[in-house]
């Protein structure tokens, strides 16, 4: 018998139906406090250093744009507090005993690097896919210009694009593991059906973005197709590649000029990522069909590196 990824929880002896909802309760405990303690050492050092007169600058600046990527205190700040939902989830499922970092990562209980690998090149045709839908596509029909035509300093501007160089990874991972990861584990240890598995963390990943209906639907259409590669490949890598490199992109790009206000979705904007997005799937789907990553587990070790037969999946 074997797993498929969408119901590993259920590979743990020590699981129970309630504790994915007590470990959801115990991960958002610990994202905000994680993201207090953040934000309250980043505030003490910028007060430090550029006293209390700093500080108040960079919590007005947050407050009113916290994606203004032409502001490296802002990214620094915003990025920093997401990127503490990865250590908040694995803290969560390994106190309720449903498995640890590799047991989210993938069905070999561990980040599949030589998979991952493969992913590269379709993640960067889909990169130049939506890069030239954008640059194609009127900037009127994606929406009100979010910028003020005044272009970032260098030394501002290369801070920033140090800061998202680092911290996307750790931010796009978070998210990776949480909705994709712990997301489908849970829904997929109560239903077998995947789509399941796949909607509704969806649905919450979605709305976990303020943004308006058309921001949400461009969400929820990245996170369909990384909730689907998910179970179709039996990890986090081709999501964790697409995510990271859709959020380098759209923080680079924005870093040049200096924004007035938060970005939010058009009509054209969901529509230039559902075509990306669906490029994305088709190529990473044709990949695994060549290469054949393993999609399911042995019950008794989600880290066992025998390849069982998809054919096997619940």
């Amino acid at each position: 018998m074997s797993l498929a990824y969408h119901r590993l929880f259920r590979a743990r002896s020590t699981y129970r139906w309630w504790k994915p909802l007590v470990a959801f309760v115990v991960g958002i405990g610990f994202y905000y406090a994680l993201q207090i303690v953040y934000q309250w050492i980043v505030l003490l050092i910028v007060g430090s250093v550029g006293g209390a007169g700093a500080r108040t600058e960079l919590l007005k600046a947050w407050n009113h744009n916290q994606q203004d990527a032409s502001n490296p205190l802002v990214m620094l700040f915003t990025l920093g507090s997401l990127a503490t939902m990865l250590p908040s989830v694995i803290i969560a499922v390994r106190i309720l005993g449903l498995g640890s970092f590799g047991t989210l990562a993938s069905v070999r209980g561990r980040i599949r690097w030589r998979w991952l690998a493969r992913c590269i090149v379709p993640g960067l045709v889909y990169l130049a896919v939506t890069f030239g839908l954008n640059y194609a596509v009127p900037a009127s029909w994606q929406g009100e210009s979010n910028s003020s035509g005044q272009a970032t300093p260098l030394v501002p501007l290369l801070v920033s694009i140090l800061l998202i160089l680092l911290f996307v990874p750790l931010q796009s991972a978070g998210e990776e593991f949480a909705f994709r990861g712990f997301g489908m584990q849970t829904f997929g240890s109560w239903f077998r059906w995947p789509v399941v598995g796949i909607v509704v963390p969806t649905v919450g990943f979605a709305f976990a973005h303020n943004y308006n209906a058309w921001g949400k639907l461009d969400v929820a259409a990245l996170g369909v197709s990384f909730a689907y590669l998910t179970w179709r490949t039996g990890g986090l890598e081709a999501g964790l590649v697409g995510h990271v490199l859709n959020n380098l992109l759209v923080f680079i790009l924005a870093a040049p000029v200096v924004a007035t206000s938060q970005s939010d979705g058009s009509p054209a904007g969901a529509a230039i990522t559902v075509i990306s997005s669906a490029a994305y799937v088709l190529m990473v789907t044709w990949v695994a069909r060549k290469h054949e990553p393993e999609r399911v587990s042995p019950v008794d070790n989600p880290g066992a590196t025998s390849v069982v037969s998809p054919k096997l999946a619940e």
